[in-house]
């Protein structure tokens, strides 16, 4: 069981850097490098979850899970980097999030009665907190872009109402230059 975790652990974690590398090398991955980061994930699950054969019982459902993990998260991860958005970082958060909770849940298997309630409902938890600190992150994110918007928007409207004490040419290349700025 242990070295299995410790292979999991070791192949997520290799799937984890090459995606990471790719991140710090571009902001944006084009389609063929998302391709072959979603392809290397897969690999990555086949190959653990061909390990997990040889096991039997709840450490077989460990190992399988663990593999689906480290699968959903490097997937999730790639998409993000390729799609380069707030959602999609968002939404790998959150994937992140349901892989740690699947885990979570499985290692509670092997409790009874009032322990294992407990186990999954910590899990649970834990899983609830991360979600909603991913939107709330979200939510700050697309706060600060508005308030940075609105901010533009005001000082574009100020260089105009400058410009209206001008007039003729001078008025025009104001107007021209304040547009010009503020992209407008």
């Amino acid at each position: 069981m242990k070295r299995s975790k410790l292979l999991v652990k070791i192949l997520g974690g290799a799937v984890v850097l090459s995606v990471a590398q790719i991140a710090f090398a571009m902001t944006v991955q084009t389609r063929t490098d998302y391709t072959a980061a979603m392809d290397r994930a897969s690999g990555v699950y086949k190959d653990a979850r061909a390990k997990c054969e040889p096991l039997a019982g709840h450490d077989k459902d460990m190992c399988v899970v663990e593999a689906r993990a480290v699968e959903k998260r490097a997937k999730a991860s790639a998409e993000a980097i390729y799609k380069g958005t707030i959602k999609a970082k968002t939404d790998s958060r959150i994937a992140n999030a349901d892989a740690d909770y699947m885990v979570s849940k499985v290692a509670c298997d092997t409790k009874a009665g009032q322990e294992k309630d407990v186990c999954v409902k910590q899990a649970q938890a834990t899983q609830v907190k991360l979600v909603a600190d991913a939107k709330a992150n979200k939510t700050a994110v697309d706060a600060r872009d508005d308030a940075r918007e609105d901010t533009r928007d005001a000082q574009y409207k100020v260089a105009l109402a400058k410009c209206d004490a001008m007039s003729g040419a001078e008025k025009d290349t104001c107007v021209t230059s304040a547009t010009t700025t503020f992209g407008k």
